[in-house]
């Protein structure tokens, strides 16, 4: 009996920048009683949330390291905050043509060899790591951009590998690192 299990894809960035884009979510957490955030590590999604039964993970594992096989490293620049309104803040991403290959070039693959879908395809890939999300009150949500809308903030970081993350009914965990070769 295969049991079925929500996973996601995303670049995660190093350590020191997941810890500063905590600080700055746990800083909204206070003042604005946002908590959703919070369930994972602070990421760039790739591929939104999808289900998978437990047999075909081991399928995705393995198209995922061939995948990033064929792929560099290569740096990603956060500058600044963005919104898509009327509930989500998050750090907007620099525009960036490698980044955006990527995300085309795994949702072809995952699309045409495992049969997993981006549900959001049809709308324009918008880069972002989130900072608040969804339970922020129409209030507070204009106090909070209000807030930081104006912030400078800058961090650049070299993406290293895809990351697998599954989530375990509470959060979301790393599952699996897929690297990205040096050249």
């Amino acid at each position: 009996m295969s049991m079925n299990q929500r996973f996601f894809i995303a670049l995660l960035p190093p350590d020191s920048i997941q810890n500063e884009v905590r600080q700055i979510q746990s800083n909204f957490e206070a003042r604005y009683s946002s908590k959703a955030t919070l369930k994972a590590p602070p990421h760039i999604t790739l591929i939104p949330p999808f289900e998978l039964s437990s047999d075909r993970l081991e399928p995705l594992q393995i198209e995922l390291e061939k995948f990033a096989k064929t792929r560099s490293p290569f740096t990603i620049n956060l500058s600044g905050f963005a919104t898509f309104p009327p509930r989500v803040i998050y750090l907007d991403i620099v525009p960036n043509p490698v980044l955006l290959n990527l995300y085309l070039d795994i949702a072809a693959t995952l699309a045409n060899n495992l049969d997993i879908f981006d549900p959001y395809a049809s709308r324009p890939f918008v880069p972002h790591m989130t900072v608040v999300l969804r339970d922020l009150t129409p209030e507070n949500f204009e106090l909070a951009w209000a807030e930081f809308r104006d912030h400078q903030i800058n961090f650049e970081f070299e993406a290293i590998n895809l990351t697998l993350l599954a989530h375990d009914e509470q959060k979301w965990n790393v599952q699996s690192n897929f690297a990205f070769p040096e050249n």
